[in-house]
């Protein structure tokens, strides 16, 4: 670091409130777990109250997708110019008036409207809290990046429990999106008042033109290129799986997400010995080949206790994706700055955007071919719970979704393929090597 750096103590920034900072971060990430578990959980709901099928829940879960990336491509630049405190408050304002949109939603569009406030919100925590974390935490930035991302997946089993307890009491979709206020609130309390660091690349005296420059490096192009298949692979099954599951798992497809969640925060937490033991790129590489057999697994699996098995080896896959791709940047390519962090997490939600109505055409499609014949698509949607006619729905639902995980589980084994070539890179170049800014290390291509 250069000496117009924040003085750093045991590892962390001691000119701020570190510790407050970063755990209204966490918090701020909360939110935006939730809102991805919430969604998930009520896209039946939501399907029949605005008569939309499979494809149109698919755009309007994409949705928040992109307002995520617009959010990310906007955010990451506005970061150097107005500075982290101001971007957290535009996630503030994004997050209330997207939840009050969702929640008074009367057509199609309002709900449009709402998913898309709540995305951007999303994607400014996002722009905002990862350059933070990485500037309050100068030498531990993977470490406290996977720490921080805990979060994420924390917050979508807090979001999936409490979904299916307010299911259980037959409670509206409206009130399971209301439980978003409460942590947006705590985050906002904790933010006000606070002195906000500068990003690393502006105290280290990288220029704006440097680090557009450093932003069309190979190396960094094919990182944003992979970052397209971790998230589709790592947020994709999520939005679908507690819609799918629930017809093939025996149990709430809330609960085999959460149960996939649950796994993947624990593995972030204890990030730090996984990355001592293993270099990132090696993390990367042996993630993408779980990830692909989880995925096939939860294809062809049966009933709970197959479900939960395949679901533990997707989770052990995807635990370590989003931080460990962030914090490969933030250190192989720490000129990149707040823009290089927006690129990639603005490249992680795109991908998402595309893949979900993907998905949905795809389930569409397999559910038409799985019915049998003698039926109509119209006549089981229809069916009373208990009859013949609920249970061949059932049966149907659960091979279209089935299949459309199967197809799904193609984008990790393109992983494999790119994160082995790497491995191979940096096992020619001398192994895995972070780049303090201060210094002059080889240049990776």
């Amino acid at each position: 670091m250069s000496t117009t750096s924040s003085p750093v103590e045991n590892g962390h920034s001691s000119q701020f409130n570190s510790s407050r900072l970063f755990f209204g971060s966490c918090i701020a990430l909360i939110v935006t777990a939730m809102s991805f578990a919430i969604r998930g959980d009520i896209m039946g709901p939501l399907g029949t109250q605005f008569e939309l099928n499979n494809e149109q829940l698919g755009y309007i879960a994409g949705t928040a997708f992109w307002g995520f990336t617009l959010a990310m491509i906007f955010g990451g630049p506005l970061c150097d110019v107005i500075g982290i405190g101001r971007l957290l408050g535009l996630a503030f304002l994004g997050h209330l008036v997207g939840i009050i949109m969702t929640i008074f939603a009367k057509d199609y569009t309002f709900l449009f409207m709402g998913t898309l406030a709540i995305g951007l919100g999303n994607g400014f925590v996002e722009a905002a809290c990862n350059p933070l974390v990485a500037s309050v935490y100068p030498t531990e930035k993977t470490k406290k990046l996977n720490q921080f991302h805990v979060w994420f997946p924390g917050g979508i089993v807090i979001g999936g429990l409490l979904c299916y307890a307010l299911s259980k009491s037959e409670v509206s979709w409206q009130i399971k999106m209301a439980t978003m206020f409460i942590p947006l609130a705590i985050y906002g309390a904790l933010f006000v008042g606070q002195k906000f660091p500068k990003t690393e690349r502006v105290t280290s005296g990288v220029s704006t033109g440097s680090m557009f420059k450093h932003c069309l490096r190979p190396l960094f192009l094919v990182m944003v290129a992979c970052m397209f298949l971790t998230g589709s692979t790592e947020l994709g099954p999520g939005q679908w799986i507690p819609n799918i599951l629930t017809f093939s798992a025996g149990v709430s497809g809330i609960l085999v997400l959460v149960w996939i969640n649950g796994i993947m925060a624990v593995g972030r937490q204890f990030a730090g010995p996984v990355v001592h033991a293993l270099s990132p790129t090696r993390m990367l590489l042996f993630s993408s080949v779980l990830a692909a057999i989880g995925l096939f697994w939860l294809g062809y699996a049966k009933g709970s206790v197959m479900t939960f098995a395949a679901a533990t080896v997707f989770a052990l896959g995807v635990c370590y994706f989003w931080p460990t791709m962030l914090g490969f940047v933030a250190e192989r390519l720490p000129q990149t700055g707040a823009l290089g962090l927006a690129i990639m997490g603005g490249a992680g939600m795109l991908s998402v955007a595309f893949i979900l109505p993907v998905m949905g055409k795809i389930y569409d499609k397999k559910l038409a071919t799985a019915i049998p014949s003698g039926y109509s698509a119209e006549q089981l949607k229809g069916a009373v719970a208990g009859t013949t006619e609920a249970g061949v729905w059932a049966q149907v639902q659960a091979m279209g979704g089935a299949m459309t995980l199967k197809y799904v589980a193609l984008l990790p084994v393109l992983l494999i393929a790119a994160f082995l070539g790497l491995a191979i890179y940096d096992k020619l170049k001398g192994g895995y090597n972070a780049i303090a800014l201060s210094e002059k290390k080889r240049d990776d291509f």
